[in-house]
This record gives structure tokens, C-alpha cells and sequence, in this order.
């Protein structure tokens, strides 16, 4: 048996994409990184990061620095946006650390790529290769890049997002599904909000009965607070990934929401809009030498709070997968990566899609429990036995 580990290209240097890279690397995969962007920026918007997220960040080691530099909630809050009742309280917080093993803290989305790119061997890290086409020649990929260049692996993954050239190539050209749903987003300073005598909660999500407005703050000096909504809207033809949106649009949007939701339009300066893609579950994930990641395999709303922590649950699962087996059987490794994460990841596409997440008291342990390196592995053939 050769003792000699294949190369391996990820295509996208996203969260997905740079944790599969860092991942590798520290397991001694010989592994290059592409990103299509020019160079890295630190783009504004907000993500959360729970417990089943920080045990994949302790084994790339950047676990303390993004205790250090996140916001910690003591609870995830839901409040009716019209009367502020409170529809639930999730205790996170000391709570978190106890019950599911590591932290729950929210963060600037631009800062947690920021560290997790640093840990990549930048001599193996690729700005400005945006992929063109595939080509599995079988014993090898020969990858084509938009700016001419080539290059080969032995295994090609495909963390390369919603319209992924290698999802494109595996199953055919078909656009997302725009989901009817829009997220306006907005970073405004913690400062502009002392003029106002509200209590703004470290994690909040204000509902009426079809839009929301979630709000937390992505720094742990707590100066910057972040809001992201999901508001129905017909049709989407901007032809762009996202537009500017207004203060104007967002009181009309958010019209009959309370004084805090209010306060937060009028400290609005800048929010652009994003449309909500998905894509019902793929029939597949991998074939021969390829094989797909995060939002390349299962795109979902973002009303979880958990896309970007499926894409790096996966590039822990698909390492442990190739370790387990053995890389030379990269076929088998795939198999198995797919039978333990696709109804996980079918499971929180589902939830996300519904938008009922923590809405009212519920235990959501199934999701900030999890422990990839942990979760006994279920084998492929049992998984096709039991759906037939």
C-alpha cells in the first residue's frame, strides 16, 4: 500500500472551503487551496458560531482566539416584534459550555474567515482562480481556470457555493431556487444606540407572522451590532447577488414592529439585500474523484443560524472519512462522508427552510451537541439496506 498521501485541491477558500484546507493540511494532505476573489476582504455581515462549530474550531486551534474575540449571549431570545413578549428563551452562555462542550458565541462574519485563512499555508493558497471547467481523466483532475491556467490533483473538493462549477459538472446546469424570501443586512455602531433608553439583547430574533429581524451583536467589546432579516418578496431580478436596500424599505418592511426594531432602521446607514437560494437534497454529492461540500451540496435560508456551520461540519466529516478509510480509497472515504451528513444536513435544510427555529421553547441539543469527531459512523451499505 502506498504510504504516499494524495493531492487534493479545494476549490473556494469560503468558511467550508478554508476549513477542508486547514483541516487537511494538519492531517498532512498535500493540499492546495483556489479562491475565484482577487483577495481576501473582510465583508460585513454577522454569523453565529455554536458549540457544534467551536469543536471543529479546537481542532483547526483557533478555538480561544474567537472566545476572546466573539460575543458571548447569555440566551437566544425570540420576542413578537409587535408587542415584545417573549416567545422563547434558549440558555446559551455558561449553559453552552456545560451542556453541549464549548462556547455559542456571535462574531463578524469577516473576522472568523480572517483567522480561519491564517491557518492555511499561504504558500498553497490561490486568490483570483476562478474554475472553468473539470476534467476527471479517472487516474487524475486536470482543473482550467478562467485566467488560463491549469493545474492537477488527485482529488478535487468542491466547496465552491450555491452555483458551484463542480456541482454544475457532476449533475447538469441548473439555477438555484430562489426561495421567495430576502435578507436585508446591516452592521450599525453600539455607539449611535446609547441615545436610546431600550435594552438591545446580545441575541435577539423579533418574529411576526411572515419576517423576522434577527440581532446580535459580532465583536466582544459589543461596539458593533448586527441585524439580518428574512422578509417575503415575489421575485428577485437584480441580476446580481445583492442590491442597496434603504431605511425607507425597512420601515415599510418592518411597519407595526416595536420601538427597539424601530431604533435600529433609524441608526441604519448603510443595508443592502440578498436573496435566499436553495436547492432541494441532491441525489449526489461525489463521483470518481470528486466531491462536494457546504452550500455546493446543500444550499439552505439562513434561519438556523447554521449554513456555514453544515459546510464546516462537513470538511471535518469528509477529513475523518479519509483518515478512516485511507485516501487511496477515496471512493469508499466518499460514501461514507455522504451517508453521515446527508440527513443531517437534509434534517437543518429542512428546519431553515420552515424558519421555526427556537421561535418558541424547544431543546436544541440534535444541533449544539453534535460533535463530528465523535458521532459513531454509520455504514454506507446499512444506510442503502434501510431505504430499501
Amino acid at each position: 500500500m502506498s504510504t504516499t498521501k494524495p493531492t487534493i485541491a479545494v476549490i473556494g477558500a469560503g468558511l467550508g472551503g478554508a476549513a477542508a484546507g486547514a483541516l487537511l493540511q494538519k492531517a498532512g494532505y498535500p493540499t492546495q487551496v483556489y479562491e475565484q476573489a482577487p483577495e481576501f476582504s473582510r465583508l460585513g455581515a454577522g454569523i453565529h458560531l455554536g458549540p457544534n462549530v467551536m469543536k471543529v474550531m479546537r481542532r483547526i486551534g483557533i478555538e480561544d482566539a474567537l472566545d476572546r474575540m466573539g460575543s458571548h449571549p447569555d440566551h437566544w431570545f425570540s420576542r413578537d416584534g409587535a408587542t415584545g413578549e417573549y416567545l422563547s428563551r434558549i440558555p446559551l452562555g455558561d449553559f453552552a459550555k456545560k451542556e453541549y462542550g464549548a462556547s455559542y458565541i456571535t462574531v463578524h462574519r469577516g473576522d472568523l474567515h480572517a483567522l480561519m485563512v491564517d491557518q492555511l499555508d499561504q504558500d498553497r493558497l490561490h486568490f483570483g482562480k476562478r474554475l472553468e471547467k473539470v476534467d476527471d481523466q479517472g487516474d487524475k483532475v486536470v482543473m482550467t481556470f478562467t485566467d488560463g491556467t491549469q493545474d492537477t490533483a488527485d482529488i478535487v473538493i468542491g466547496a465552491d457555493g450555491v452555483n458551484s462549477v463542480i456541482r454544475e459538472h457532476l449533475l447538469g446546469e441548473e439555477q438555484p431556487i430562489y426561495s421567495g424570501w430576502v435578507a436585508h443586512r446591516a452592521i450599525i455602531s453600539a455607539e449611535k444606540l446609547k441615545a436610546y433608553d431600550l435594552d438591545f439583547e446580545a441575541c435577539v430574533k423579533w418574529w411576526s407572522e411572515d419576517r423576522h429581524m434577527m440581532v446580535y451583536f459580532v465583536t466582544g467589546d459589543e461596539k458593533e451590532y448586527y441585524y439580518v432579516t428574512g422578509v417575503p418578496e415575489p421575485d428577485w431580478n437584480h441580476g446580481t447577488s445583492f442590491v442597496d436596500s434603504s431605511r425607507e424599505e425597512m420601515r415599510k418592511a418592518f411597519e407595526g414592529y416595536g420601538e427597539t426594531v424601530q431604533a435600529l432602521i433609524d441608526c441604519t446607514d448603510n443595508v443592502t439585500k440578498w436573496p435566499l437560494l436553495e436547492r432541494n437534497p441532491l441525489p449526489l454529492w461525489h463521483d470518481n474523484r470528486l466531491v462536494l461540500l457546504g452550500d455546493a451540496a446543500h444550499p439552505m435560508k439562513p434561519h438556523m443560524a447554521q449554513g456555514a456551520a453544515m459546510a464546516i461540519e462537513d470538511a471535518a466529516m469528509l477529513v475523518r472519512c479519509l483518515d478512516t478509510v485511507g485516501a487511496e480509497n477515496y471512493a469508499d472515504a466518499f460514501e461514507l462522508y455522504r451517508a453521515n451528513r446527508f440527513e443531517r444536513a437534509s434534517r437543518v435544510q429542512k428546519v431553515s427552510h420552515d424558519n421555526t427555529w427556537l421561535r418558541y421553547d424547544e431543546d436544541p441539543a440534535w444541533v449544539f451537541a453534535h460533535d463530528v469527531y465523535e458521532v459513531p459512523l454509520k455504514d454506507p451499505k446499512t444506510e442503502v439496506e434501510e431505504k430499501a
